[in-house]
């Protein structure tokens, strides 16, 4: 990207909207705490494939992302309504539309969260529509109203929002989230109605037609969503900017995946979608299964497989190659301990005998190491190292010190020691960062 777009990047720090996320607990920790977890994956197999094939054939009625909201672990807060009634939902880059529990829910799972009362609220309208929303594990229905939306501060007035009146499936029991802010392609969203991000645009509440994410791995708190601008302290380097390959997803052409410089999956190229509402790393059922083959995992139940903990710190990363970048994601990213002591490996696979599934979904253990960036006016997307991933790259430069390599993020040749600052190449150029290994330490 030319130094002109990154300084209006920077310029654009100081207009954008900040809305802090929170790390919650997953569907999947509470399941597994409570010893219910193989009877669900068991009862609600996740298979996304029938979502990515000819997604669009029928769009009056029903909505169906590609969601099982098992693993959905950030939340924000929003209100809905006048006088405001607070919720908190996922925002989700995987769909687009934003619904919530309401009044009218008489399923036994709306009870433990926060519900929408329309009759409450003198700004809410109703529309007559009808909702169903499918998902990997379970549905809702419900019908579409309109009300007004706060964000960040942000006033949407006349949002559309779906309303539950029933919940099909047991998914709500454990989850802490009340509901979804999809921050998907308008293309995903029940016909009709404009999303939440599309609507703040429109009424030109944003500077620019962007947003960003970044998610922190430290802490429960520290994450956050920009809407119309991006803030460069939460990066290092520079954006790598990557088309949009499908509008509809946040869709990009990958290039192969790799351990060691091996070819391990996505042999000549696949999709990959960046998704927010996702935690693991989503792929085709014979490649998830050769990786963790070569990681020496083992399968244990419900799709998950069982990695030895005292193994993790000998495992090399895997890379995601997009566009001719290398994102490498390293065992400390790609696996998990659950509770007792045992160790998870955070892929997970659904079954597809169609070429148009050879898609992969790229989630939160992807964006906790890349800052995102979701350029909706030139359908692109920027990644670049996350503050928060700076721990890992300390073990990056010892390892790259007298290697003569080149790498995506470093220059070739460079040593580097304590109090010497990081190099990065734009264009050609070596360009001085304001980050040395002894920030980096600060960080650990």
């Amino acid at each position: 990207m030319k130094w002109l777009g990154v300084l209006s990047l920077v310029a654009l720090s100081e207009c954008l909207v900040r809305i802090p996320l929170t790390k919650v607990k997953s569907i999947r920790e509470n399941l597994r705490e409570n010893d219910t977890l193989r009877d669900y994956l068991e009862k609600y197999p996740f298979n996304p494939a029938r979502f990515l094939s000819k997604y669009h054939q029928h769009r009056e009625v029903a909505l169906e992302p590609m969601k099982n909201y098992l693993d959905m672990v950030y939340v924000g807060i929003i209100t809905i309504g006048t006088p405001p009634q607070e919720f908190r939902v996922i925002l989700d880059t995987g769909s687009a539309d934003l619904w919530v529990p309401s009044t009218y829910c008489n399923s036994m799972p709306c009870g433990g969260h926060h519900i929408f009362k329309p009759q409450l609220s003198s700004t809410f309208q109703t529309s007559g529509r009808h909702m169903n929303i499918a998902y990997g594990s379970g549905q809702i229905s419900g019908h579409v109203g309109y009300d007004t939306v706060r964000i960040g501060g942000l006033v949407d007035e006349n949002q559309a929002l779906g309303l539950s009146r029933k919940v099909h499936g047991n998914f709500m029991d454990f989850s802490v989230f009340d509901g979804i802010l999809g921050l998907g392609y308008p293309g995903l969203a029940i016909k009709g109605t404009t999303p939440v991000f599309d609507n703040l645009w429109e009424k030109g509440l944003l500077s620019e037609n962007v947003f960003a994410v970044y998610l922190s791995s430290r802490r429960e708190r520290g994450s956050v969503l920009m809407l119309g601008g991006v803030d460069p302290s939460y990066y290092v380097g520079k954006l790598n900017w990557v088309p949009v390959s499908q509008p509809l997803y946040w869709q990009v052409a990958m290039d192969r995946i790799t351990l060691n410089g091996t070819v391990i999956a996505c042999k000549g190229g696949c999709q990959a979608i960046i998704d927010t509402g996702t935690s693991m790393l989503t792929g085709p059922h014979t490649s998830v299964t050769n990786i963790n083959h070569k990681i020496r995992a083992l399968y244990s139940y419900g799709g998950e497989y069982r990695i030895h903990c005292d193994t993790i710190d000998t495992l090399p990363d895997i890379a995601f190659i997009i566009n001719g970048i290398s994102y490498p994601v390293p065992a400390s990213a790609y696996t998990r301990k659950a509770h007792a002591g045992t160790c998870y490996t955070n892929f997970e696979s659904f079954h597809s005998k169609s070429p148009e599934t050879n898609t992969w979904i790229l989630g939160d253990v992807f964006l906790r190491l890349y800052f995102s960036v979701f350029d909706r006016a030139n359908n692109m997307i920027g990644l670049a190292p996350a503050t928060a991933s700076l721990h890992l790259t300390r073990k990056k430069l010892r390892e790259h010190q007298g290697t003569g390599e080149d790498s995506d993020w470093f220059p070739s040749g460079h040593v580097f020691s304590p109090g010497q600052s990081i190099m990065a190449r734009e264009e050609g150029t070596m360009i001085g960062l304001a980050w040395d290994l002894e920030v980096i330490d600060s960080f650990l």
